[in-house]
């Protein structure tokens, strides 16, 4: 069975999200459990993100994965680790979340 690419991109989002929060809570690579989370979850990451990037531009995969992951980020930050972002962060998460919507929304290039 073929991923459809959005679908693959929406994996690659997820894999990066847990990732990115196993690697908080790994300390350095001192605790095994979320280090090997880290590895596995970025190993998923960069194979459905190969996927994706067959079909979907990569300049606009990048801005999706990476602006998807910053606002999930910034959620788990406030809600497990209890980051709260100051107004500048809020703002720049704003403008992160508006740019890709206008990619999203008003781009139409694929390859094939």
């Amino acid at each position: 069975m073929v991923l459809p690419a959005w679908l693959a991109l929406a994996i690659a989002i997820a894999a990066e999200v847990i990732g990115t929060s196993c690697l908080k809570a790994c300390q350095g690579f001192t605790q095994p459990w979320p280090s090997l989370g880290a590895v596995l979850a970025y190993a998923l990451t960069f194979y459905c993100l190969s996927l994706a990037l067959k079909t979907i531009p990569i300049g606009v995969a990048y801005a999706i994965w990476s602006g998807a992951g910053t606002i999930l980020l910034a959620v788990i930050g406030l809600l497990v680790f209890r980051q709260k972002p100051d107004l500048a962060a809020l703002i720049g998460m704003s403008l992160i979340i508006a740019g890709v919507l206008v990619i999203h929304l008003g781009s139409h290039s694929e390859t094939s």
